[in-house]
C-alpha cells in the first residue's frame, strides 16, 4: 500500500513539475551547472572524441549499458555495490575500442590538475569511465582513430558555453538508418538538450548517433532521418520494412558499424543508487527516437551523473523521467544537426527537419 502511494505522489509530482517547465534550452549538456564538454574532431578521416568534464571533486555517476556490442572503460565501479563513488569525466569517442585510448588522454589532463580519486601519498587516480561507437568503415583510411591526445584536446578546449552539435568529436563520423545496408544509410552527429524547470531542476542529455535504427521524432512520430528508398531520395521508414519482411531478404547490419553513446545529467543532489536509476529510465529516451534500437548491432551506452548543484529536493523517478525526455530530443537534435558527409545525405537535405527545428 505504502509504495503504490509513494508511486501517486511521485506522479502527481512529476506532472506539475513538468506543467511548468520551460522549452527544451538549446545550450545542451552545459546548462547542468558543474559540468564543461569539450570535443576534438580528427582533419583526416571523420571521427573524434567528446569529453565531459565535472568541476570539482566529481559527481555520483550510473550506467544503462543495453546494447549487445559495446566497447566500455571503467563501468563496473559505477555499480552501486561497487566502491568509488564520484566520477571526474565521461568520455565519448569514435574509432571502436582503439577508441577507448582517449579516455587516458583525459586521465592525464586531470592528474596534472591533481583531480582524482584520492590515494594518499600515491597522488590521484582519475575516475573516466568511457563508451566508444564504430565509425572506422566511414571516410578513409580505418586506422585513423582518436588517441589519448584526442582525449586531451578535447579536454583542454573544454567550455560550460553552448554544446558544438552535428558532425563534431563522437559524432564526427556516426551515420545512422542501416538496416538495409551501408548505401542505403544517412549521416548522423552529435546532439544535446537540456529542460530548467522553475524550481531549478535541471536535467540535460548529449549523444552521439550511430544507429542501426531510423531517428524519429518522438512528438509526431515521424521519421527525421533513417533507412533510405532504393533511389535515394527519401525515406523508407524502417518499421514498415520491418512489418513486411522487406529487411528478411536485406543484408544484415554487421555489429561492426553501429552504436549510440549517451551522457545525462542533472544538478540535483542523488546517491550513487538513483544516479544508476536515472540512466536506466533515460535510456528510454533511446527507445522512443531510435527504431530500432539496442540490436544486437548495437553497443548502446548511456552514462549519467549528478553535479548536486541545486539545494532543492529531487525525486530519482522524476529525474529519470526527465532524463529520457531530453535524451530522446538529443537524438532528433544530432540528426538535425547533422551534415551531409562521404556521399551520404543529412536530415536537412531531404528536408525532414521537424518544423521546431526551422
Amino acid at each position: 500500500m505504502k509504495s503504490m502511494l509513494a508511486a501517486a505522489v511521485a506522479v502527481v509530482m512529476l506532472a506539475a513539475a513538468v506543467s511548468g517547465q520551460s522549452t527544451m534550452r538549446t545550450k545542451g549538456l552545459t546548462e547542468v551547472e558543474g559540468l564543461r564538454i569539450g570535443h576534438f574532431t580528427l582533419r583526416e578521416r571523420p571521427t573524434g572524441c567528446t569529453v565531459v568534464l565535472v568541476e570539482g571533486e566529481g559527481a555520483p555517476g550510473g550506467i544503462s549499458q543495453r546494447g549487445s556490442a559495446p566497447g566500455t572503460r571503467e563501468t563496473d565501479l559505477l555499480h552501486p555495490l561497487n566502491m568509488v563513488d564520484k566520477v571526474n569525466a565521461i568520455v565519448l569517442a569514435g574509432g571502436s575500442a582503439y577508441g577507448l585510448d582517449a579516455a587516458q588522454g583525459v586521465v592525464r589532463y586531470l592528474e596534472e590538475r591533481k583531480i582524482g580519486w584520492d590515494v594518499g601519498t600515491a597522488g590521484v587516480v582519475p575516475i573516466v569511465p568511457s563508451a566508444i561507437l564504430i565509425d572506422l568503415w566511414f571516410g578513409g583510411d580505418p586506422k585513423i582513430r582518436p588517441t589519448a591526445d584526442c582525449g586531451y584536446r578535447a579536454a583542454t578546449t573544454a567550455t560550460d558555453g553552448a554544446v558544438a552539435e552535428g558532425n563534431v568529436g563522437a559524432g564526427a563520423g556516426a551515420t545512422l538508418g542501416k538496416v538495409a545496408g551501408r548505401e542505403r544509410s544517412m549521416k548522423g552527429g552529435v546532439g544535446s538538450a537540456a529542460i530548467r524547470l522553475p524550481n531549478g531542476l535541471v536535467v540535460g542529455a548529449l549523444v552521439a548517433v550511430n544507429a542501426i535504427g531510423d531517428v524519429i521524432d518522438p512528438t509526431t512520430g515521424a521519421v527525421v532521418a533513417g533507412v533510405r528508398t532504393a533511389d535515394g531520395k527519401a525515406l523508407a521508414d524502417a518499421r514498415k520494412l520491418l512489418r513486411d519482411g522487406s529487411l528478411l531478404r536485406a543484408v544484415a547490419p554487421r555489429a561492426a558499424e553501429n552504436t549510440t553513446i549517451a551522457v545525462v545529467a542533472t544538478n540535483a543532489r542523488l546517491s550513487k543508487t538513483d544516479v544508476n536509476r536515472v540512466a536506466l529510465m533515460a535510456d528510454d529516451g533511446l527507445a522512443r527516437a531510435i527504431s530500432p534500437v539496442h540490436t544486437i548491432g548495437d553497443g548502446d551506452t548511456v552514462f549519467a551523473l549528478a553535479t548536486g548543484r541545486w539545494s532543492g529536493q529531487a525525486d530519482a523517478s522524476i529525474v529519470g523521467a526527465l532524463a529520457a525526455d531530453v535524451l530522446a530530443e538529443a537524438v532528433v537534435r544530432a540528426a538535425v544537426q547533422a551534415t551531409a558527409l562521404g556521399g551520404l545525405p543529412a536530415a536537412r537535405d531531404l528536408g525532414t527537419v521537424p518544423a521546431r527545428f526551422k
